[in-house]
């Protein structure tokens, strides 16, 4: 029977070894994220035998897993979460599944399935070289934004402990300064910013900050994902400084990714803004997540 509860500082260590066993390049598979995140749709966890499984709800309608990371019979696995959504009125519904997982679920394990497109949750991904050094025609824009930025004094350093306070006050200033910092996503986004700078260390993240006349214009946060990617969880910045954002973003992948293969910089969530944003660095790949439900 499964058995979901609340996530915990202290799941980290099996939490990530059985990530580890994964490898997944999906942002959803980061425990620092899945703690981070947890208020936004209440998400639960749970361990069944050497799966790591979370559970979010799905505005009343149920619930919506992960796809199953870990080892072992994953028919075992998906026919007691089948079981379990069923017991709770509803059909199993996976979120952010891979064409790969989901021709793996119906072709090998014999599962009846619809999948729906959800493009606003795939992932884009980079190659850290590119993103370092911007070179070529595609990234001629970019080099551009970044000589924007001699127009004033700046400093890359990294984020340390003695800098979290400063930190949480530039990014207490960048949320009031939204039109839609009410919304309960921008909420959950300040309690995932409080928990990434309380669990700093126990979370193996690591920051980048500018500095201009001896104050924060934008912060980036980040960790390893998987062997070969580095993600990008949080980038702020002060836009009223010309070509911050692609500057934090240049410096934070030099400073803290340069050994990885991948930069996962996340969803856009259908924001048309960061959609664009997100496009003009000219992703290698998008790893496409959509929902499964079992017939």
């Amino acid at each position: 029977m499964l058995e979901f509860r609340d996530i915990d500082i202290s799941d980290k260590e099996w939490i990530n070894s059985i990530l580890k066993k994964s490898d997944f390049r999906g942002c959803e598979y980061s425990f620092a994220n899945n703690m981070a995140w947890k208020r936004l749709s209440n998400s639960k966890i749970c361990r069944f035998k050497d799966f790591y499984i979370c559970r979010s709800d799905n505005g009343g309608e149920g619930y919506s897993f992960t796809f199953p990371a870990g080892d072992g019979d994953f028919k075992e696995v998906l026919t007691e979460m089948k079981k379990y959504s069923e017991n709770s009125g509803h059909t199993l519904e996976l979120w952010n599944v891979s064409p790969e997982k989901a021709a793996f679920i119906e072709n090998e394990l014999g599962f009846k399935i619809r999948t729906f497109i959800t493009e606003d949750s795939y992932d884009y991904v980079y190659l850290t070289d590119e993103l370092i050094n911007l070179k070529g025609r595609k990234f001629h824009q970019k080099r551009n934004h970044l000589k924007k930025t001699d127009e004033y004094n700046w400093q890359y350093m990294a984020v340390t402990e003695k800098d979290f306070d400063e930190c949480i006050i530039f990014c207490t200033k960048n949320y009031n300064s939204k039109q839609n910092s009410n919304n309960y996503s921008s909420v959950a986004e300040q309690y995932a910013l409080d928990t990434y700078f309380r669990y700093f260390n126990e979370l193996g993240l690591c920051g980048g900050m500018i500095k201009s006349d001896g104050r924060i214009i934008a912060l980036s946060i980040g960790e390893k994902l998987n062997s070969d990617t580095f993600c990008t969880h949080i980038e702020k910045a002060d836009t009223s400084y010309p070509g911050i954002y692609p500057l934090i973003n240049n410096r934070f992948t030099a400073a803290s990714a340069a050994d990885f293969r991948y930069i996962n910089r996340e969803e856009d969530m259908g924001i048309e803004g960061l959609r664009k944003a997100k496009r003009s660095y000219n992703p290698v790949f998008m790893i496409e997540k959509n929902t499964v439900e079992f017939i």
